[in-house]
């Protein structure tokens, strides 16, 4: 693998239940892709001390971390100054930022208020990403050889601006390549295929393989096995998932 990832998911709205957090899964479904290990998903509400102690924290333990949401000109839309905040520095007026979101506006007919200046600071080296179907722009910011991604929180605007670091992420060590399988098992239980499934796993390290029930545990079971595999060479991870599939109906099938 690549390294890890956190992904920390900002706004009110998630945690009140009022936004399903379609963002989160999208980005770690990339992440995966790209071959990285997303370790955590978290949600944090519209609250600057709250968000820094989640980039500290997300900063000291993961390799990538990326967020969504709190870019924009609305007093909860702190994301940035509270990633400057867990850095320990001052956020600043970036001036390429800034002449995006005066152009933006501009273009509408509309001042550069106080609210709309709060979108271009972010902490002093900060790399900006442009927002080709919005007006925050996002931010990039290396910290060693550790990287963060500050995105948009409106889902078509975070995907646009993921797009811009989706070739660094991938470049970040040797090419991964991923495979997935998932099969339907019917007649075994879940308490029943968990034995096999750690078996299975003991195959090899970059193997995972999860079961989910669809049916009645013990009235007519239902399992939805999803199986996958990371690898170096796209032929490896392929030929780990079909090993594994073949290996788990093996074990399946034997007499109870």
């Amino acid at each position: 693998m690549k390294g890890t990832a956190w992904i920390l998911s900002i706004g009110n709205e998630l945690l009140i239940g009022r936004v399903t957090n379609t963002n989160a899964a999208w980005l770690a479904k990339r992440l995966t892709y790209l071959g990285y290990a997303v370790r955590r998903i978290v949600a944090i509400p519209d609250e600057e001390v709250e968000i820094a102690e989640a980039f500290r924290e997300a900063m000291a333990k993961a390799d990538v971390v990326i967020s969504t949401g709190g870019l924009g000109p609305t007093p909860d839309d702190v994301t940035n100054l509270a990633f400057a905040r867990a850095l320990g520095v001052e956020a600043v007026v970036n001036q390429v930022a800034l002449e995006s979101v005066r152009e933006k506006y501009e273009a509408a007919g509309q001042p550069l208020t106080a609210e709309r200046v709060k979108m271009a600071m972010m902490p002093p080296g900060a790399t900006p990403l442009p927002n080709p179907v919005g007006t925050a722009p996002g931010v990039l910011y290396r910290l060693g050889d550790k990287l963060a991604v500050l995105l948009p929180g409106v889902p078509r605007e975070m995907e646009a601006v993921f797009q811009q670091v989706e070739s660094l992420l991938a470049s970040r060590g040797p090419p991964v390549y991923f495979a997935e399988r998932e099969m339907e098992v019917r007649g075994v239980p879940e308490a029943d295929a968990a034995p096999a499934i750690r078996e299975v796993m003991k195959m090899n390290p970059r193997l995972y393989v999860k079961s989910h029930p669809k049916g009645s545990e013990v009235g007519a079971p239902v399992l939805q096995i999803h199986i996958y595999a990371s690898a170096f060479k796209r032929e490896e991870a392929e030929e780990l998932v079909e090993a594994a599939a073949a290996e788990l109906l093996k074990i399946l099938q034997r007499p109870r």
